[in-house]
């Protein structure tokens, strides 16, 4: 067996079930699951149509680079979204099977495993995809902790030059998984000096780019800030998007990686052996997605009223803002987020994850400590109803004895 299967920590869900084994939750509440990012808003028709309308395809194999068609309604979308003066369907994008499946081979194409060496930075807390990715390509993670002294900013500094110096992969995430936070033109204008200096990839993270709050203002994305900063080519440049969160889709698994053709060349070859070529009806279900934006909007207007509502019932009890994009509060406890986490379930049947579960300790410090994610993906009233839960339990360690 693959001895680096031994590097690999369990998944955050696992020590979840674990933390809650042995624990009968109160029954006079109805369990409320606010701990997995999944979306649950409905799918929209006109994408449950295109797949049974394009049944035919599975007749066919798929190619690895996908229809034409699709690749060519993903540039748009693109240059619609980010202002971009072109992109090149062609030798600049690849559709696939959702982005987490794509984060993680990225790492197998990218890293030279004859480097027993190899870096690959990873922001903290971060997406466990990332880690297992570097690991299992035989590379070691290092960590930039992000925390709300700084409003959550990636502090390159964080590692000294030795690491930079052997990094090939860095792990961006923005809007950021658990924070919601997007990176500025100026954080893109340093990651791209670092990546000149040393020669690594970046692997930029964008499935929740969709889910913002202030239609005005759509996040900063990667490929949007190499082009303000002339970087023509987007070189060493890879942006991972999804549908998943954007259209209410996740069990299509559809997504796409754009940026530089170099990179993507080789990408593309590996994945020929990988065998990751998308369905054919996913890909006509997801040609019709990326060509519209109305069910996008509508879909954060649901997004935008949960936010308001739950983040006024919970700020007399708890410091909490709403996140620049995503679907996540990133919600600091009064006590340890494990055993808030454990309280809140077994005293009011509400499923939280813990921040220390999303997070290494790095710098001495685990920076997911004293804090829980939770996930506004519930209907309104199911929301509604954890805020007032929490607002319960918080009531109730404010009231219990000080040691």
């Amino acid at each position: 067996m693959n001895p680096n299967l031994n590097r690999l920590q369990p998944y955050p869900f696992q020590k979840l079930h674990k933390l809650f084994e042995g624990i009968t939750p109160n029954r006079d509440f109805a369990p409320i699951n606010l701990h997995i990012g999944e979306p649950k808003h409905p799918t929209p028709d006109f994408i449950c149509q295109a797949l049974t309308h394009n049944l035919g395809g599975l007749a066919h194999y798929p190619t690895t680079l996908g229809a034409r068609s699709l690749r060519a309604s993903i540039a748009a979308w693109l240059i619609r979204r980010y202002r971009l003066p072109e992109i090149s369907p062609e030798t600049e994008i690849i559709p696939v099977n959702g982005s987490r499946e794509a984060l993680f081979s990225a790492a197998q194409a990218v890293i030279d495993s004859s480097l027993s060496n190899a870096a690959v930075v990873c922001p903290n807390p971060f997406y466990q995809i990332y880690e297992g990715a570097t690991l299992l390509a035989g590379a070691t993670p290092y960590f930039l902790n992000t925390l709300p002294e700084n409003n959550f900013a990636l502090d390159y500094t964080q590692l000294p030059d030795d690491v930079w110096s052997r990094t090939q992969l860095a792990y961006i995430c923005s809007p950021g998984n658990p924070t919601g936070r997007v990176m500025s033109i100026d954080e893109w204008r340093q990651l791209f000096e670092l990546s000149d200096r040393h020669g690594f990839i970046i692997a930029a993270d964008e499935c929740y780019s969709e889910i913002y709050f202030d239609e005005t203002a759509p996040p900063l994305g990667a490929l949007e800030a190499a082009h303000r900063l002339g970087r023509s080519g987007f070189p060493r440049l890879l942006v991972f998007s999804s549908l998943s969160k954007r259209s209410n889709v996740p069990g299509m698994r559809s997504g796409f990686v754009a940026g530089n053709a170099a990179v993507l060349e080789k990408f593309l070859l590996y994945r020929t052996y990988h065998g990751s070529a998308m369905n054919p009806v996913i890909q006509a279900a997801s040609e019709a997605a990326w060509n519209d934006e109305s069910h996008v909007i509508e879909n954060r207007l649901l997004y935008r009223e949960k936010f308001t509502t739950v983040a006024g019932l919970l700020a007399d009890t708890m410091r909490v803002s709403i996140p620049d994009a995503a679907f996540y509060l990133w919600v600091k406890t009064p006590i340890s987020d494990v055993e808030f986490t454990r309280k809140l379930y077994h005293d009011y049947n509400v499923t939280v994850l813990p921040g220390s579960y999303l997070a290494r300790s790095a710098h001495g410090i685990n920076p997911g400590e004293n804090f829980v994610r939770i996930a506004l993906v519930a209907p309104l009233a199911e929301c509604v109803e954890a805020a007032t839960r929490i607002k319960m339990l918080m009531s109730c360690l404010s009231c219990a004895p000080k040691n």
